[in-house]
């Protein structure tokens, strides 16, 4: 895995810890890791029209990571361990 990947889930995940929503994360993440892949091709065709909204190289950097599960794995990891941090 990359360092900008491991960085951004990093971020995401203490985000996610500051604002209390561990569980809820974890459990959408574990429902949905087998439908990433899918998650990440509908976020580029939606890409054009998102990105007017959001910051277009975070939406594409988040996209690339859902199209893998094994970095759903990773992302589930960080947020159950920053957690018990």
């Amino acid at each position: 895995m990359k360092n900008d990947n491991i960085d951004i889930m990093n971020s995401y995940a203490k985000t996610i810890k500051d604002k209390g929503m561990s569980v809820p994360a974890v459990f959408f993440l574990e429902m949905f890791k087998y439908l990433s892949f899918t998650f990440s091709q509908a976020m580029i065709v939606a890409g054009p029209l998102a990105t007017i909204f959001l910051n277009s190289k975070k939406y594409y950097q988040i996209s690339k990571l859902l199209s893998d599960r094994n970095n759903v794995e990773n992302f589930i990891t960080k947020i159950e361990s920053s957690e018990n941090d």
